[in-house]
């Protein structure tokens, strides 16, 4: 296995939480998945859990290189959790048909959140 990108950005849970206040349904159903709306309306802070999954999205587009565009949606990334709390990526859509052009094997996502900051690194594995 090779290491096709690495991506990792930062994001003030404060922009995410006024697009949240502002926009609402729009803004949620243009960035997250369903599985995603739903896991971070749960939380005691879904901002934060909203921040951290908009961060990882981006870096996951910067690891692939292709930022989100054309190539790869916000829709094509959902971050699930595995039952370990371990987040998980999974590719849909142009993220599955470009990904599979690429030759991905894996894609890994590390999320943190604090109380101004969310962040997320990622890695692309392919062969």
């Amino acid at each position: 296995m090779n290491l096709l990108g690495i991506g990792i950005d930062v994001v003030e849970v404060d922009r995410v939480k006024s697009s949240l206040d502002e926009f609402g349904e729009r803004f949620m159903q243009r960035i997250f998945t369903e599985s995603e709306q739903q896991y971070c309306q749960k939380q005691k802070r879904p901002e934060l859990h909203f921040a951290a999954r908009f961060a990882a999205k981006e870096a996951i587009a910067k690891a692939f290189g292709t930022g989100i565009g054309k190539e790869i949606g916000w829709l094509d990334l959902e971050i699930d959790r595995k039952e370990s709390g371990e987040p998980a990526v999974t590719l849909s859509g142009n993220g599955a048909a470009y990904a599979a052009s690429r030759k991905v094997v894996e894609v890994k996502v590390s999320l943190t959140h604090a109380k101004h900051y969310a962040a997320a690194n990622a890695v692309v594995m392919g062969e």
